[in-house]
């Protein structure tokens, strides 16, 4: 129970910066492009992967802290960071095959879903 409530708070924390994010790029640029998720994708992976070979030394990780900052506010802020772990984790293992079709099908079944699920409610709503 104790480690969720640590992902949670850290989700909290992650969701209101993309909020902030998202606001202050619209302002900036416009809707033309979507550079809020593009900025949060790319600065979420990135210290996600300075968190975690930073924590690799701890023993166990420190799971409080891992929990809190990867889960929780990274996880709240992108889980693109989440996704590009996954895929770093099966570089790591030398699972190349594994590599290329979990990057392919994630991307191409999210994508996908999404058009679905607009699809679906859009059905539904006429």
């Amino acid at each position: 129970m104790r480690l969720i409530l640590f992902a949670a708070a850290g989700g909290a924390l992650g969701a209101g910066l993309r909020h902030v994010i998202n606001t202050a790029f619209l302002a900036w640029f416009g809707p033309g492009f979507p550079w809020a998720t593009l900025t949060v994708n790319v600065v979420g992976s990135l210290l996600m992967g300075a968190l975690v070979q930073g924590l690799l030394p701890f023993d166990g990780g420190a799971p409080a802290l891992r929990v809190f900052l990867a889960t929780g506010i990274l996880g709240g802020f992108t889980t693109f960071s989440a996704f590009s772990l996954d895929a770093w984790v099966l570089y790591d293992r030398q699972e190349h095959v594994a590599l290329a079709v979990y990057v392919a099908v994630s991307v191409l079944l999210s994508i996908a879903a999404l058009f679905l699920g607009m699809a679906l409610v859009r059905s539904v709503m006429r």
